[in-house]
């Protein structure tokens, strides 16, 4: 009889490894799938054709957007001169280039460009550009109010999706492998999960409301799902909701599968959190993924744990005192690994200290610093001056242990709401990516062209780099090339910067110094021969 029971659990011990190993290593495939792409950071517009505030003898039959990253097109609009919009569905995606089809014979007028596409990090970009064809007019008017009702509804579903992630999987897994067959807690970790099993699908469609630019009433539209499946954060979710179904399955399925099923929907959080998002696409991946995944289980863990554990000392179960010992033991090398792979993310999205104040990226993460060292200082003391106490069996100091367990929940709910804000915030790292980018012009005229960018595209020292040709783009010997910058609305009388010829084909001018920014007008002065001297002129706009 003997035998056989040891048989039993010898089968069942392999079986449940079994069912572990393959649900970790069905999560692990579905991480190298939704990192197979190369990530990066917000994109950002580096060129178009034509410029900004172009006037053009007549209309383009085409349209280019050049960015810093590749993009995934999903919007793109043509207003004319009387508001009315038009849709422009034909486009083709070269590299970072988007080349848009333009069908319509435009008239005489100020028309504008609006574009929207999505980074890799699955975020939505957009911006517009202007462009007159003859005179230019009165610009035609374009919304860019921000849809308040979308924007709460993306924030409410970031906090709930959060909610099911660390208190729900994360309290599944305090249930699982700390409470013992105590169940203290497991209506809330059920609720719990279950509000993240809505909120999901949910945070999915307001996705793709965000990527188009939707109102909410547009949610039920087919599109709207398709386009949110098209973004990595379609993986997110995808991996979100099967790590929810697992922890429900801890709590609700056979006793023995519990502990792999809790372990494998913990991982779960981790790898959810890192296949999409701002800190997931930073560069370098090796670092910043593998950190969001250690960062997401460390707070599924911590958090996931308060409400069971600040129950049964409420209820003062039969296995309350071995779940605080249990979880005191555990906790202080998950925090540290929480707190180190949250040093490296911040560091690598914020990169300066002046960033913390001047971002709103900075002043969020200054927020949730601040939540977190009164959490921090507050569990500390729950640590080490309480637990001991407690575990001794002091009914008045579990009941304070009880109490602070409540604050800790209360401050974890708010740091919640803090990351769910960053949603709307590219972080500095982005934004200085995009500062870094060139400002680039197609200046054209019937006896010479020249492609000029100007690195970077912002106030400051900058160098410049021009490719001279002829009108009908064919190669011009310039025997000098003179840059000349000027404001005029800001006092700024004409800069000259003779250029040099490095030996590339291009003529550059560097140390060249712009003090501010806005609308500058840039001439090139291309001396042909002895007798003849080429002037062409454009605006070209330059950052702060």
């Amino acid at each position: 009889m003997t035998a056989i029971s040891s048989r039993m659990v010898d089968t069942t011990s392999e079986r449940v490894g079994r069912i572990a190993g393959g649900l970790l290593a069905l999560l692990m495939a579905f991480v190298v799938m939704a990192s197979t792409s190369q990530a990066f950071a917000h994109a950002a517009l580096i060129k178009t054709d034509p410029a900004d505030g172009a006037v053009l003898d007549q209309a383009p039959t085409q349209f280019s957007l050049t960015f810093s990253e590749p993009v995934s097109p999903l919007v793109m609009t043509l207003v004319k001169p009387d508001g009315t919009p038009v849709t422009l569905t034909s486009f083709r995606l070269t590299d970072q280039t988007l080349e848009i089809d333009n069908p319509q014979a435009l008239k005489s007028g100020t028309h504008v460009l609006s574009w929207r596409v999505i980074s890799a990090d699955g975020h939505p970009v957009g911006g517009s550009l202007l462009f007159s064809v003859g005179a230019p007019s009165e610009p035609p008017a374009v919304s860019e109010a921000v849809d308040w009702p979308s924007r709460s509804a993306i924030w409410i579903g970031k906090v709930f999706l959060y909610i099911g992630l660390f208190l729900g999987v994360g309290g599944a897994f305090a249930l699982a492998w700390l409470a013992g067959d105590g169940r203290a807690g497991q209506r809330f970790v059920t609720v719990a999960i279950l509000c993240g099993l809505v909120a999901a699908p949910l945070s999915l469609g307001f996705q793709g409301l965000d990527a188009l630019g939707a109102p909410l009433s547009h949610l039920g539209q087919p599109v709207i799902w398709r386009t949110a499946l098209g973004t990595s954060f379609g993986w997110t979710v995808l991996i979100a909701l099967i790590s929810l179904g697992l922890g429900l399955l801890s709590l609700a399925g056979p006793r023995v599968l519990a502990r792999p099923f809790a372990l494998a929907g913990l991982a779960g959080v981790g790898v959810a959190l890192a296949a999409s998002g701002h800190a997931s696409a930073a560069e370098p991946q090796w670092l910043t993924r593998p950190m969001v995944f250690v960062h997401g289980m460390g707070i599924a863990f911590w958090a996931g744990a308060l409400v069971p554990l600040g129950l049964a000392l409420k209820r003062q179960t039969a296995d309350a005192v071995a779940f605080l010992r249990r979880f005191s033991l555990a906790i202080l090398p998950v925090v540290a690994m929480l707190a180190a792979a949250g040093i490296v993310l911040a560091v690598i999205q914020v990169q300066t200290p002046s960033a913390l104040v001047g971002t709103a990226y900075g002043r969020l993460l200054l927020v949730k610093l601040a939540l977190l060292v009164f959490l921090f200082t507050l569990a500390a003391v729950n640590r080490w001056k309480l637990t001991a106490s407690a575990e001794a069996g002091s009914t008045e100091v579990q009941r304070r242990l009880t109490r602070s367990i409540g604050v800790e929940m209360l401050i974890v709910l708010a740091i919640f709401g803090v990351a769910a804000g960053w949603r709307f915030t590219p972080p500095p790292r982005a934004l200085a990516i995009a500062a870094a980018q060139p400002v680039s012009v197609h200046i054209h005229a019937l006896e010479a062209m020249a492609d000029l960018s100007i690195t970077p595209g912002h106030t400051g020292p900058v160098a410049a780099s021009m490719i001279i040709m002829t009108g009908d783009f064919g190669p011009l010997d310039a025997r000098e090339v003179t840059l000349v910058l000027s404001k005029p609305d800001s006092g700024i009388e004409p800069m000259k910067r003779a250029a040099t010829k490095p030996g590339d084909g291009s003529w550059r001018v560097d140390n060249l110094v712009i003090p501010v920014p806005g609308r500058w007008t840039v001439r090139i002065d291309i001396l042909v021969s002895d007798f003849k001297m080429v002037k062409i002129e454009a605006p070209v706009d330059i950052r702060p």
